[in-house]
């Protein structure tokens, strides 16, 4: 059997079993949530057994949340009632439920969930040092509990809460190469500064090297002294308004000088950021795959910039997707 998530209570009256904790995005349809609840008929008698799904963005720290304030927004909440069923809800069992349910006896109920594809991936900013609580960002919990009624108020320690992240994969075909090129001219100077960058690839995945080539041809009579590469992240946040917050990755800067009349050719490099998050080492957000006719709600994470920057003033970006 594949690995089980299972977290319970403290006593151990209700535990809920997952497959699997990443539910992919397909661009045209999402993995469904489907598991399996357990529950202790001592600890049920009369009441009901609710699993709900939300989807939620936290967009400030939590120790902030004062006067009834709230620095968070749910996206989207779904509620499923797994016992006693409601046969409008059943649907047919995957095999990991089938399994379970015969291996867990007859107090194990399934329950299913369908993510909506218009619902942004799972994203989390990092914090900083002096942060504490809940990171900023989006994040998928799954919640079961037992209760007479949906509008019954739950404590959190009356509840199982998981975890899950909805995620997207890159395409498997390749993109065109990236490359640009500009050229500067300056005052006092019949010739101009000619400066071309280029990547290997389109796409990088976690971890790998990204190999940038710049190509600098100096007509002018000016003198490049440094070269400076950096990555930058941009992340689309739409609260009240759409804005665009950009964060440095990764920054390389070579004092090789051009001077005049010369041309300079070098290899460069830089590796994806990885940061720690919470328990749990995390890679860098991947870009978001968007499709049109599809409204996303809240949020689009994360599209990378290769900036390049040739004193004297010449600047120039590179569009390109690092999943």
């Amino acid at each position: 059997m594949a690995e089980l998530f299972s977290p319970s209570f403290p006593s151990c009256c209700v535990t809920v079993y997952l497959g699997k904790r990443d539910f992919v995005d397909h661009l045209d349809h999402v993995d469904p949530v489907d598991g399996v609840i357990l529950v202790d008929p001592e600890y049920l008698k009369d009441r009901k057994v609710f699993v709900t799904l939300t989807c939620a963005f936290r967009y400030g720290r939590e120790d902030l949340d004062v006067l009834g304030l709230s620095f968070r927004k749910d996206l989207y909440i779904s509620t499923f009632q797994a016992f006693p069923p409601v046969p409008e809800e059943r649907k047919p069992n995957s095999r990991l439920q089938e399994r379970l349910l015969k291996k867990l006896g007859q107090h194990a109920h399934p329950f299913y969930f369908t993510i909506p594809q218009n619902l942004p991936c799972s994203v989390t900013l990092q914090p900083g040092p002096e942060d504490t609580g809940k990171a900023c960002g989006v994040d998928f919990e799954i919640r079961a509990f037992c209760a007479k009624s949906i509008e019954e108020k739950i404590h959190k320690r009356n509840s199982v809460r998981l975890v899950i992240r909805k995620v997207q994969y890159a395409p498997e075909k390749p993109g065109p190469q990236p490359m640009v090129e500009t050229t500067r001219s300056f005052l006092m100077s019949d010739r101009s500064l000619h400066l071309e960058a280029s990547l290997d690839k389109e796409l990088y995945y976690h971890g790998e090297p990204i190999s940038v080539n710049v190509h600098v041809t100096n007509n002018s009579t000016k003198t490049v002294k440094r070269v400076k590469i950096s990555v930058r992240q941009y992340a689309d946040i739409c609260l009240f308004s759409t804005a665009q917050y950009k964060c440095p990755v990764a920054q390389l800067e070579a004092d090789d000088q051009v001077s005049s009349s010369s041309t300079f050719y070098r290899e460069k490099r830089g590796l994806a950021l990885d940061g720690k998050l919470k328990h749990e080492d995390t890679n860098l957000a991947s870009s978001t795959i968007k499709i049109h006719n599809r409204i996303t709600l809240c949020c689009n994470f994360q599209r990378r910039q290769l900036s390049f920057s040739v004193n004297p003033g010449i600047r120039q970006n590179i569009q390109m997707v690092a999943l």
